[in-house]
């Protein structure tokens, strides 16, 4: 039975994560769609691909967000108040900007909300791995995924209609209002100091004294670490490269935008809030090392249906059978893998910690999509398909033979909620 003190700690964490993806699902999957009906070139909306970028590398200023707030409204607090608004802020001046005739200032607003977006999920992280115990982590990461898919709905398909149907300022504008909801269950929390929580002044001393990019130097040496990166690498690999391929797919077999996006943007992401909650209670009673293997096996399973499109049988009904048994795997295994994540970083350093495992996942992913196209173009779909399952094989297998559970399940210094 989850206590309603847990319930309160998860309710926070949802709104938190549901606001932090509403603008990043609206960038990456209902704007390139909007814009190419705006008739604007394809060459401008790939320079939409390097708004990734902050989020792949906001590890390098990490350490400041650990180090540096205004504790007067709590360490982490401060920083996500603060940054959504700004998100806000920058969503309205974009909506205020015409799509067609300010497209570089249109790139440069949605660049800094980007930014902003990769450090409100650093403080976002940060807070999270102090709000919960350890026992609660795989529910409150099942939350975590859960709530950023339900922004990707809100974000890739809700929005995508609304432009539809509104245009271009209103949209923007009711995105901004949802970001400034979202921020009223953080501002009826009270972070406790970071003096008064269980870790040690001696910790924090040395954590303040110690130059900032010290602590990426110290998150490396950790033992066993370099084994769990190794996982982090390969293990969504396979599965990223597929999923890849597959949304191309779709277009190649006829389906139009707005059934890829029923398909893909709610449906799939939909189910994937269920996948998300049900790791979230398997994962504690499975165990971290057997849930990894568990679900990289089914995912791997699930991804043999790939080739059932791949080799011609494409009714809708097949096409929505693949997507939702993938969608639920994938929710399994990324549950499983933040909530190792959050084993694996120190509460005076959780920031700096999460973000370096979270950009090695996002080099990874983006290099995975990267050769996928390339290897399609060589061995077709079903090539890529197969590849994409005998990674995600070998990853389990990997991660039988190098993960080390002992590291990930020891209790460390928790604020109490």
């Amino acid at each position: 039975m989850i206590s309603t003190k847990s319930l309160n700690k998860l309710g926070l964490l949802g709104c938190l994560y549901v606001s932090q993806f509403l603008p990043t699902a609206f960038l990456y999957q209902a704007l390139p769609v909007f814009m190419r009906q705006q008739g604007v070139s394809l060459k401008t909306i790939s320079f939409l691909s390097l708004l990734i970028l902050p989020s792949a590398l906001n590890f390098l200023w990490s350490p400041l967000i650990d180090r540096y707030s205004f504790t007067t409204l709590g360490h982490y607090r401060f920083w996500i108040i603060c940054l959504q608004v700004l998100i806000a802020c920058t969503t309205v001046i974009g909506g205020l900007l015409n799509i067609e005739h300010n497209v570089t200032a249109l790139l440069i607003c949605l660049f800094v909300m980007c930014f902003l977006c990769a450090c409100q999920n650093i403080a976002t992280d940060a807070l999270a791995l102090g709000l919960l115990e350890v026992r609660e982590r795989s529910l409150g990461n099942g939350v975590q995924m859960g709530g950023n898919y339900l922004g990707a709905v809100i974000g890739g398909g809700w929005m995508l209609s609304l432009l539809n149907y509104w245009g271009w300022m209103a949209t923007m504008l009711t995105l901004a209002f949802l970001v400034v909801v979202a921020l009223f269950p953080i501002l009826r929390y009270e972070e406790p100091n970071r003096n008064n929580q269980q870790v040690s002044q001696t910790k924090l001393d040395s954590q303040r004294s110690t130059p900032a990019l010290m602590n990426l130097v110290k998150f490396f040496r950790r033992q066993g670490m370099w084994r769990w990166l190794l996982v982090l690498l390969l293990y969504m690999k396979g599965s990223i490269m597929a999923s890849t391929m597959y949304r191309l797919l779709l277009v190649d077999i006829g389906l139009s935008l707005s059934e890829i996006g029923l398909l893909l943007g709610v449906v799939s992401y939909t189910v994937g809030i269920f996948g998300a909650i049900a790791a979230g209670f398997l994962i504690n009673p499975l165990g971290r090392k057997r849930s990894l293997i568990l679900f990289g096996l089914f995912q791997a399973v699930a991804m043999m249906t790939y080739l059932l499109p791949a080799s011609g049988v494409t009714s809708l009904p097949i096409l929505y059978l693949v997507a939702i048994v993938v969608q639920f795997s994938v929710s399994l295994t990324s549950t499983a893998v933040f909530t190792i994540v959050m084993d694996k970083s120190e509460l005076e350093t959780a920031g700096t910690d999460q973000t370096i495992q979270s950009s090695i996942l996002s080099f990874s992913g983006i290099s995975a999509a990267a050769i996928s196209g390339v290897i399609a173009e060589s061995f077709g779909y079903q090539g890529v398909f197969v590849l994409g399952v005998v990674i995600t094989l070998l990853s389990v297998v990997i991660t039988a033979r190098v993960f080390d559970e002992t590291r990930s399940t020891q209790d460390s210094p928790l604020i109490s909620g």
